[in-house]
């Protein structure tokens, strides 16, 4: 069963400024795009009416699997998300953090809390609260919990944001183990993060 989101002629626009319109796109399950533009032109927007989290201006998105249609208020259950700006509970240990996350998502299959927590490379850390976590380790798990649910599609915002040389390693490791069959959308304007991508779509072709 194959998972597509179709754009329609989409735009989105900001009181009078448009960010883009006249978008027409077809993302296709065991494919990856690259979403490409400066910082400001709209990347993260766009990747936000993908999420539905966003109406658009024009146009229309609409989601389906295998021919069928998914309404858009359910997509969430179809998608895993991680980005800088996206927040953390603070209060939670990485282990609670991990056990709350599962409660929503179904984990890839061969994976339990604590060989994700050896994936993350954070075995040490994993009865500290995130609070007390470095920024790149707050990434690193955005970005596991992302990687590792057992979704179709898989969308990254920046996700080298935080991270040093051994993170960048690490963020190409899971690439490798964890995008197989799966829609991948990676916003970003750093081409270390996405040039695995097949597909590279430019917001600057669509002002």
């Amino acid at each position: 069963m194959n998972l597509t989101i179709k754009l329609d002629n989409v735009g989105r626009r900001f009181n009078r400024e448009w960010i883009f319109r006249g978008l027409n796109f077809d993302f296709l399950q065991g494919h990856s795009y690259a979403i490409l533009g400066n910082n400001g032109s709209g990347k993260s927007t766009l990747l936000q009416v993908l999420l539905s989290s966003l109406e658009v201006s024009q146009g229309k998105v609409s989601y389906s699997m295998a021919g069928k249609e998914i309404e858009a208020s359910r997509f969430y259950h179809y998608v895993s998300f991680a980005s800088p700006y996206m927040e953390l509970i603070e209060e939670f240990t990485l282990q609670e953090l991990i056990h709350f996350h599962f409660k929503f998502k179904k984990m890839v299959s061969g994976l339990n809390t604590d060989t994700l927590i050896d994936l993350l490379g954070l075995t040490n850390s994993a009865n500290k609260e995130i609070r007390y976590f470095s920024s790149g380790m707050k990434q690193r798990t955005k970005l596991a919990l992302a990687f590792c649910s057992d979704t179709p599609a898989l969308f990254l915002d920046e996700p080298t944001s935080n991270l040093d040389k051994n993170g960048f390693d690490w963020y190409r490791e899971m690439i490798g183990k964890f995008t197989d069959n799966r829609l991948v959308v990676v916003c970003s304007n750093q081409s270390h993060e996405y040039d695995f991508c097949a597909s590279l779509l430019h917001i600057s072709d669509y002002k």
